[in-house]
């Protein structure tokens, strides 16, 4: 998947300064940008603030806060300068998403306190989108982005919302954020966009699949990630299906999808691991993974399953993660026994085979979580 973000800024800035520039005329100070309490003209400039806060983020390579800074405008700034002010924000954030390399992450703190390049970037188009859409309802406007910009947001920080049937995202964005209605849906009073989870190993970091990765990944792709000369494997391609599909029936939840595994010394990934779907009403969830060949024998994928494993069963509502395995497929099953999965009982077998549809040649490796006693 090629890195875009860079384009999706300079086009969603391109067309907000365009139609903007067509009311320059008019007195941005006297009117509110739509169903804001700011003034169109504080809603231009905060535009241009957030793409050099994000510009800064990345190339300032920020981990625990915001870097303590912040633009002005030169007194007497007309309309026209404002849009120069917002045309050279974009320059400046797009020229930084092509030159920050793939692995880096910066501090943001919607949900997980961190985001990488397609995070940052899609947070910027989103911006721009939103606060167009803001100025122009106050300005009596008529606003209609490029259709692969919203569509680029959703996919990439709104994992957790179902697309609107065809190609109308923007609506769906809108909707999504508070600013409009869709059939069938309850208005939405507060949101949050979400960046991917990524949970850190020793060697590795195990960075959560976004939709939009997750597509490219399905039908071929690299999914944005640097892989090695032999992946991704076709589970990894698979599982990304699963996403995809999660996605498109509104039922995903990108904490219990698929996880790319990236080494630390090279940025390379080397394989997919995750969950094949959120925990049931017991709190039970299975767990699925692969490795290129090429990546195997080096314990990645203990690490890798230790470590996601730790993470879900720390919440409360996770009480046992499951792990099917071919009976002949000893590596996998050391893997899973290093990780501190015990074979299931002959109960949780037949159960899961009854219940889940489990294929009764599959060997079912349990772990449960470990509750202190008050």
């Amino acid at each position: 998947m090629r890195h875009v973000g860079g384009e999706r800024v300079t086009e969603a800035v391109a067309g907000c300064v365009e139609l903007l520039r067509t009311a320059v005329d008019q007195d941005w100070e006297a009117v509110k940008a739509g169903r804001l309490e700011w003034s169109c003209h504080e809603t231009a400039f905060h535009i241009a603030e957030d793409l050099v806060a994000y510009a800064g983020q990345l190339a300032g390579r920020a981990q625990e806060a915001y870097v303590p800074f912040e633009i002005t405008l030169e007194d007497g700034t007309d309309n026209d300068g404002l849009l120069h002010v917002i045309e050279t924000a974009g320059a400046l954030f797009a020229a930084t998403l092509r030159t920050t390399p793939p692995d880096v992450r910066a501090f943001h703190p919607y949900p997980f306190r961190s985001a990488n390049r397609e995070g940052f970037a899609a947070m910027g188009v989103a911006e721009v989108l939103l606060h167009a859409h803001d100025i122009a309802e106050g300005l009596g406007l008529a606003y209609e982005p490029a259709a692969g910009l919203p569509e680029f947001v959703l996919t990439t920080i709104f994992p957790h919302i179902r697309p609107e049937p065809g190609p109308d995202h923007w609506r769906t964005l809108l909707w999504a954020t508070g600013r409009g209605e869709l059939p069938g849906r309850a208005p939405v009073t507060e949101w949050r966009w979400r960046n991917n989870l990524v949970i850190p190993a020793d060697r590795l970091t195990l960075q959560g699949v976004t939709p939009a990765a997750a597509i490219d990944l399905h039908n071929g792709g690299d999914g944005g990630f640097d892989w090695v000369e032999d992946g991704p494997f076709q589970g990894t391609r698979d599982a990304a299906g699963m996403v995809v599909k999660a996605y498109e029936e509104g039922v995903h939840r990108p904490e219990w999808g698929l996880f790319v595994l990236v080494r630390r010394e090279d940025g390379r990934a080397v394989g997919g691991m995750g969950f094949h779907g959120a925990p049931d009403e017991e709190g039970h969830a299975e767990v699925g993974y692969d490795l290129t060949e090429s990546a195997r024998g080096h314990g990645y994928a203990t690490e890798a399953l230790h470590a996601l494993s730790d993470h879900a069963l720390a919440r409360d509502d996770v009480h046992l993660l499951m792990a099917a395995i071919e009976a002949d497929n000893a590596p996998s099953q050391r893997v899973v026994a290093r990780a501190g999965y015990i074979r299931a009982s002959v109960a949780e077998e037949r159960t899961a085979h009854e219940e889940r549809d489990l294929d009764p040649t599959l060997r079912l490796y349990v772990r449960r979580a470990q509750r202190g006693t008050p």
